[in-house]
């Protein structure tokens, strides 16, 4: 395999872990100043932010009848058989970028026109961490692992008075519920396109290790349609790495927000950026946002005051965001420990080679088999095997994530200069967790002969950014700042910077859904 050949693949195939590094970043401004229409608007509540906290928040504040105004900066993605909604990782166009992210992907300069696409890199010391951009946030993008901790691997990084049981009885079960989560079934793990689950499945059963498959929100119908030729592949070529053009996918757009809106009480403005937030002389929130079209031009600038504001724009957005007003004076008085308890969630993305033994291509996805490794649960970690996007070639492959409990912590601090929030984190940031327990389970899996490429020892990346204006140092269990009377967060930011060897998505949405029963109960009718 050549040398562009080779990092090409490790770019797709890595779907972008490698690639989004710092580099020159894509602006739709010219500099030059426009007139726009200034417009001043009045709400109940406002929610910044379309993922899981934000989808959480809305539909359960509309159920108990406060009208809600939704505010997402991206783009409304449809799927349904045979659409061609999303970007391809294999040939990346101006969909992949979000247009004020970094345009050095796969390891590739791209010079895309300014749009507003599904991904944004936010490059800082030692660390490219990436979040979405659209209706549904993450889970746009996602592949979809919804794992929930084990309570003795939870508490190794959760408050004790989060309650676990509570939550695996009532808000766990609610957020599966909501996603309709299923496991992969055996027709389709059978089938040629799922060669590599079944041998990642096969070897790490070989090296005594546990096996399980992971639950998913999607209806795997989808797939098997796939295999019977009625839908164009998305699922069964890992064409879905980016997105699931076929639909079937349960993302936040179509659960969560779609319930919010069917109440008729939740408004989603869509190309709506939060740009700045500040607290008046008042006590009310004033926000204000620039209206903007795909290219990132602004069209309107709006400014909105509520007295209820729950920032569920994600770890990176509703931390810069919070940090940036905290310096400026915008809001005074915030706690110290903001900015800070930010972590990876300790994420690794290997590429998995075997000359000797084919993986498939086309390969299924987009998870079917994980290795929950907890028994100790200090040292719990997790590594699953995800599809390569299509390729014209075999390239007996196959991709390896993996991520674990850890105590590394970064921050964000705010630099006068940019005037914006920069990310720190330190250079050997989750390396007791990876060279303890990741790697050498890795190495378990892949076995004698194989080649193992780190992608995170080329670019230090996370997909799963957490933490930032936490529980415990910025707000209490509910996302109440401390001190900030109507001020909330209920997203990543609050998750204390790692999730107890799972993916995030299932914790973050359990830990609105609780925050929720509380503060429909405790706030809403006086703060909210």
């Amino acid at each position: 395999m050549s040398a562009f050949t080779r990092r090409s693949f490790l770019g797709a195939a890595g779907a972008a872990a490698i690639g989004l590094a710092a580099g020159p970043a894509a602006r739709a401004d010219t500099g030059t100043p426009v007139r726009v229409p200034v417009t001043r608007e009045d709400h109940r509540a406002i929610v910044i932010g379309s993922g899981f906290g934000g989808g959480v928040a809305s539909l359960r504040l509309a159920q108990a009848g406060v009208p809600v105004l939704l505010l997402e900066r991206g783009m409304r993605w449809p799927t349904g058989p045979n659409a061609q909604t999303f970007p391809s990782a294999s040939n990346p166009d101006k969909r992949i970028l979000w247009y004020r992210s970094a345009k050095r992907l796969f390891g590739e300069q791209l010079d895309l026109e300014p749009y507003t696409g599904l991904l944004e890199a936010v490059s800082g010391d030692n660390m490219t961490a990436l979040c979405a951009a659209g209706v549904g946030g993450g889970s746009l993008v996602y592949q979809g692992m919804s794992l929930q901790p084990a309570e003795d691997v939870f508490h190794t990084q959760f408050p004790a008075e989060l309650d676990w049981a509570t939550m695996n009885r009532v808000h766990y079960p609610r957020v599966a519920n909501m996603l309709q989560l299923a496991v992969a079934p055996d027709q389709l793990i059978d089938s040629p396109n799922y060669l590599a689950a079944r041998v990642f499945a096969e070897r790490a059963r070989a090296a005594g290790l546990p096996v399980s498959k992971i639950p998913m929100p999607i209806d795997w119908n989808y797939a098997l349609d796939e295999l019977a030729g009625k839908m164009i592949p998305s699922y069964t070529n890992g064409a879905g790495a980016l997105g699931v053009n076929n639909g079937g996918k349960h993302s936040v757009d179509v659960t969560y927000i779609a319930a919010a809106e069917a109440t008729g009480r939740v408004e989603v403005r869509a190309l709506h950026h939060v740009t700045d937030i500040e607290r008046a002389a008042d006590g009310r929130w004033t926000l204000h946002v620039d209206r903007i079209d795909t290219t990132g031009a602004v069209l309107e600038n709006l400014i909105l005051t509520t007295n209820a504001l729950i920032m569920a724009a994600g770890s990176l957005n509703t931390t810069k965001l919070l940090v940036r007003a905290a310096a400026k004076g915008q809001i005074p008085d915030m706690p110290d420990g903001l900015g800070g308890n930010w972590g990876t969630n300790a994420d690794r993305i290997y590429v998995w080679t075997d000359m000797r033994e084919s993986l498939g291509s086309p390969q299924g996805g987009p998870v079917v088999y994980g290795s929950l490794n907890w028994s100790d649960p200090a040292a719990a970690a997790t590594v699953i095997q995800a599809s390569i996007p299509p390729l014209s070639l075999d390239p007996h492959s196959t991709v390896l994530v993996g991520y674990g409990v850890s105590s590394s912590r970064g921050r964000f601090d705010y630099v006068s200069g940019a005037d914006d929030a920069v990310l720190r984190w330190p250079g050997d940031g989750d390396a007791a967790i990876q060279d303890s327990r990741i790697g050498p389970l890795v190495q378990a899996i892949a076995g004698p002969g194989s080649t193992l490429t780190d992608t995170n020892a080329l670019v230090p990346s996370t997909w799963h950014p957490l933490g930032g204006a936490a529980m415990g140092s910025v707000c209490d269990l509910d996302g109440r700042v401390l001190g900030q009377r109507g001020l909330y967060v209920l997203d990543g930011a609050l998750i204390p910077g790692n999730c107890a060897a799972c993916n995030p998505s299932m914790t973050i949405a359990a830990v609105a859904e609780r925050a929720l029963d509380n503060l429909v109960t405790q706030d809403v009718g006086s703060l909210i």
